[in-house]
């Protein structure tokens, strides 16, 4: 009797254990909507944040396709969150702090679309150069 209690309550402590991790887990887990908007950033702060310039066509021409294509969908995804948290705001009737930054983010999906277009009309292939300026259009 004494085996099967003191057998009993360790499976009951890994179980409540396991339990208690995998509700931690799900609580810290990220939501992928979280993604959409800028977080832990006060729209009172006295001082302005700076943020970086867009993208050059001389800088994006020494990158690879896929470097190319990793960029392209960062900064889709920073246009789409810029983009959600402009309409929120919108709707609140309040200021967007910079809205400098969606010019920024649209010309360098731009320069990259100029920069594949040019990749792929140099291409000597003339099936691999449609095939290329099909994808780029696509974008």
């Amino acid at each position: 009797m004494f085996v099967t209690r003191f057998v009993g309550r360790r499976f009951l402590a890994a179980a409540s254990a396991r339990s208690e991790s995998t509700a931690a887990a799900i609580a810290t887990a990220k939501n992928p909507l979280e993604e959409f908007f800028e977080l832990g950033r006060s729209q009172d702060e006295d001082k302005p944040l700076v943020y970086g310039r867009g993208w050059k066509a001389s800088e994006l021409r020494l990158k690879s396709w896929d470097d190319l294509q990793k960029l392209w969908f960062i900064l889709l995804k920073e246009k789409n969150m810029l983009m959600t948290q402009h309409q929120m705001l919108q709707a609140q009737n309040m200021m967007f702090p910079n809205p400098e930054r969606i010019p920024k983010v649209r010309r360098s999906m731009c320069r990259i679309k100029h920069v594949l277009t040019e990749r792929a009309i140099e291409d000597p292939d003339p099936r691999r150069s449609a095939q290329m300026k099909r994808m780029v259009n696509a974008m």
